[in-house]
């Protein structure tokens, strides 16, 4: 009889705290800031593109900026961030300025308790550290793969599950309707 109290305890507590979570999740999205912070330019054909795949998100402009506001409220921001870095260092045209931009990189975000420390295997990690005696363009490859490849495991799936990205294919929705209506399209 204990037991089976105990566990209608645990039961009445997970279902507590999944309605709270829902609730905050409600208020979130009807929130001034979330509306403001989520608010695209994005076409509907954009939005639906950036479910068909993760590479699809992440080379649209407006995508990006939208995954990275949905990992903000998530607190997980610091991948995305890393990933274009990675992205804008193998842009850099001076090949003397790639030490001090890829030491700048490895501070922020490889380093043993960086300020936006991505999480990635401590082989990568040194093999990373190791490359950047003599950094070279791709010195952060395998990194950089490593936290998009966490990206599209775990945090992709949950943004195209969230109200977030439901919310913009709706308003996206309501702006196509507008535009055919106004144009008189049917």
């Amino acid at each position: 009889m204990a037991f089976v109290c105990t566990r209608a305890k645990e039961l009445h507590a997970s279902i507590v705290t999944l309605l709270h979570k829902v609730e905050l999740e409600r208020s979130f999205v009807t929130s001034v800031w979330y509306r403001r912070k989520f608010k695209t330019s994005a076409s509907q054909k954009d939005i639906l593109r950036w479910n068909e795949s993760f590479s699809q998100l992440l080379r649209n402009k407006e995508g990006r900026c939208t995954f990275h506001t949905f990992l903000q409220s998530e607190f997980s921001e610091e991948n995305l961030e890393f990933w274009e870095a990675c992205e804008e260092y193998k842009c850099t045209r001076s090949e003397k300025s790639l030490p001090i931009k890829a030491q700048g990189i490895f501070q922020k975000f490889l380093k043993i308790g960086a300020p936006k420390e991505v999480n990635i295997d401590h082989q990568t990690r040194d093999l990373t550290y190791q490359q950047m005696s003599h950094p070279s363009k791709s010195c952060f490859d395998v990194a950089q793969e490593q936290a998009r490849i966490l990206m599209e495991k775990d945090s992709y799936p949950r943004f195209l599950k969230s109200t977030v990205y439901k919310e913009l294919l709706r308003q996206s929705s309501l702006r196509t309707v507008k535009l055919c209506l106004t144009r008189g399209e049917s």
